[in-house]
């Protein structure tokens, strides 16, 4: 059973992705922004046939990062709407 804890806010500004496969744990640590190095550190590691960490937790950990990068954007546009702004759907008329 794997277990994935994303996205943890440390003390010094970075996030933490944490994987538990087994008796194995898999700690990826980046900074806000560089995601995209979080991916090519995935393909990496699920390339790397010395550990047990494959393509399918690359996917699945790669589906985490894009469900939290969509989170963060709609806080942002919640936040924004609250400042005056207003959005439509299409559904108002």
């Amino acid at each position: 059973m794997e277990y994935v804890d994303f996205g943890v806010k440390m003390k010094n500004g970075k996030r933490q992705l944490v994987l538990n496969k087994g008796p194995e744990k898999f700690i990826f640590r980046y900074e806000d922004g560089s995601e995209g190095q979080l991916l090519d550190c995935l393909v990496e590691q699920a390339g790397d046939e010395r550990t047990d960490f494959d393509w399918f937790d690359a996917a699945v950990l790669s589906f985490k990062l894009t469900q939290s990068l969509i989170g963060e954007a709609d806080k942002l546009l919640y936040s924004e709407s609250l400042d005056g702004v207003q959005f439509f759907t299409g559904d108002n008329d």
